[in-house]
């Protein structure tokens, strides 16, 4: 169902929920530099609905918080409508369940953020859903070499189908990584995109 002041949704629309949600107004959505909306932006400690901070959510009459805004666990959720995204109907749900966050992160930071151009070379650091991303993202922008970091080498196989050409395990190597693609590069990539999620 939608709220109340929704024009953009309809009921039974395909859609998947984003935690980085976006308004649509603020400058942050309006910039190519950065989606961290003053309204939606990320926030752990924001436990109910923005417009009254109350919960949807009730066991035994109890309230139960909302996770990053989304409560994706749950079975039913309710959401701000800046918090979902509508999808082609002719996707398969149970398959591009898995979509919204890890690979559109990776390949939206590659070809929003980190913009290599035909033929560079690119350094992704974490082969998981958004290392895939970003690599396909990497591929899509025409990347002549893409290297993918990775301490699971059993990762590798798996991500040639999304544009990476080489690989490096850092384990089996015995100085830093940097410096085994600086030697690979002749001095480094181009570009490279952090994926490990690793401070």
């Amino acid at each position: 169902s939608v709220g109340e002041g929704v024009t953009d949704l309809q009921p039974g629309d395909h859609v998947l929920p984003i935690f980085t949600g976006e308004c649509g107004e603020c400058p942050h959505c309006h910039s190519e530099e950065s989606n961290m909306c003053e309204l939606l932006r990320i926030n752990t400690e924001r436990g109910g609905m923005i417009l009254d901070g109350e919960s949807r959510f009730s066991i035994n009459g109890k309230p139960i918080h909302h996770f990053l805004g989304t409560s994706t666990f749950s079975e039913y959720t309710v959401v701000h409508s800046g918090q979902v995204v509508k999808i082609n109907p002719k996707a398969p749900l149970d398959k591009v369940c898995i979509v919204s966050c890890g690979l559109t992160t990776g390949l939206g930071a590659t070809l929003n953020v980190a913009k290599p151009k035909k033929g560079q070379s690119v350094a992704v650091f974490g082969l998981g859903a958004v290392g895939l991303g970003a690599a396909e993202g990497a591929r899509i922008a025409g990347a002549s070499r893409i290297i993918g970091v990775d301490l699971n080498s059993k990762r590798f196989e798996e991500a040639k189908k999304f544009g990476v050409t080489e690989f490096v395990n850092p384990k089996e190597h015995n100085k830093p990584v940097q410096q085994v693609i600086a030697e690979m590069t002749n001095g480094g990539v181009d570009r490279s995109v952090e994926c490990t999620g690793s401070v």
